[in-house]
């Protein structure tokens, strides 16, 4: 246990303390649900389970409250495994390690797994209460949300009575929605000619880390940096101060997050100090015009072993201009809802693999014809 536990209320927060400690990376929910199943039958609760996964637990209504027509209370098992590339992390066993920083609960170097983990211990809370006063309720555990919402997309029929759901995965205090934007993405394929790298060339690795990230929903107005853009604009410019070529360019790790890291193998066949400077003036105009925003921005290079073979002339052009020219951030706000995204691209995730570039673009809009609109676009 943390001192998570010792927070306010305490029964909610200590099943969270709990969920910290349980691996529930998306298609990897049993653990999760077998907890999740031993509250409900540690207070001799109805449960089942659908064949997609999914578990229903029913509580009649608080004693002296007239029965009614049962509410859902939905949220999801799973979360999104991502972590910064210096930390030493397995999500397959190890605990998130929480820390408090200025009224907030954050992750040290990784996700919290609050979306939805906070959802899961209220629902627990309150399957535990005698203290509540509420209706016959039904809480309603759905697995796979973050790779595509396969869990509700399988809900069994007939799997809930309740004729009305509240979904616990807001991200705002006392708020309350009704809807949300659509989602769809976009994979991309790159063939890479390469070629031998030429005898005595120098290689040197280039990190770009300290970005805040964020969801790629809820975060996407807040314009802060992706480090896939940043890293192919800074080695852009540097290129037109000396040449050099490409050997691996990757960066962010999962479709819904805002890219916090991206990194690069170059390799050049004379000396590097021009390159170094170069890309250290991009780097440091970066970080003057996102500075604000991404007060961590940094960046690491350093020399590193050569590779064998680097990207072709064009192959190196084409999959810089094709991470700079595809779109990210916000695409429009609507006209009806002052304030409100209503059309989204984030460039997710950039990776060489096979003589590929495999790039992942994840677009959302609450106007259907404008998510057909952007993704067209990409």
């Amino acid at each position: 246990m943390t001192f998570v536990s010792e927070l306010s209320p305490t029964q909610l927060w200590g099943h969270f303390d709990r969920i910290l400690t349980i691996p529930r990376g998306s298609k990897n929910e049993e653990r999760i649900a077998a907890y999740v199943i031993s509250v409900a039958q540690r207070r001799g609760l109805e449960h089942e389970r659908d064949a997609t996964g999914n578990i229903v637990v029913r509580k009649p209504a608080a004693p002296g409250v007239s029965s009614d027509e049962p509410t859902a209370l939905q949220c999801h098992l799973d979360m999104v495994n991502e972590k910064n590339e210096e930390v030493d992390h397995d999500f397959e066993k190890d605990p998130i390690a929480p820390r408090r920083d200025d009224g907030y609960l954050l992750a040290t170097g990784t996700t919290l797994g609050s979306d939805n983990g906070i959802g899961v211990a209220a629902s627990l809370a309150l399957m535990e209460s005698q203290d509540v006063r509420h209706g016959p309720l039904e809480f309603l555990f759905t697995v796979d949300e973050e790779t595509g919402l396969t869990g509700a997309a399988g809900l069994q029929p007939g799997f809930l009575r309740a004729r009305r759901l509240v979904n616990l995965d807001t991200e705002e205090e006392g708020a309350l929605y009704v809807g949300c934007a659509g989602g769809a993405g976009v994979d991309l394929e790159l063939k890479l000619e390469s070629e031998p790298a030429a005898p005595g060339a120098r290689a040197w690795s280039v990190k770009l880390k300290g970005l805040r990230g964020g969801h790629s929903g809820v975060d996407i107005h807040l314009q802060r940096a992706n480090a896939n853009k940043l890293l192919a604009r800074a080695l852009a410019g540097a290129a037109g101060r000396q040449e050099f070529r490409l050997a691996h360019f990757q960066g962010g790790n999962m479709h819904n997050a805002i890219p916090r890291e991206a990194s690069a193998l170059v390799v050049l066949s004379g000396e590097a100090g021009g390159f170094r400077e170069a890309l250290t003036e991009e780097l440091e105009a970066l970080r003057a015009e996102f500075g604000p925003r991404e007060p961590e921005f940094s960046w690491l290079v350093e020399a590193a072993d050569p590779p064998g073979e680097v990207l072709a002339p064009d192959a190196h052009q084409r999959l810089l201009n094709l991470v700079t020219a595809l779109p990210h951030g916000v695409h429009s706000y609507s006209y009806d809802i002052p304030e409100l995204v209503e059309t989204s691209c984030n460039l997710a995730t950039v990776r060489m693999e096979d003589g590929r570039a495999l790039l992942h673009v994840s677009n959302r809009s609450s106007v259907a014809s404008a998510l057909d609109g952007v993704q067209r676009q990409v």
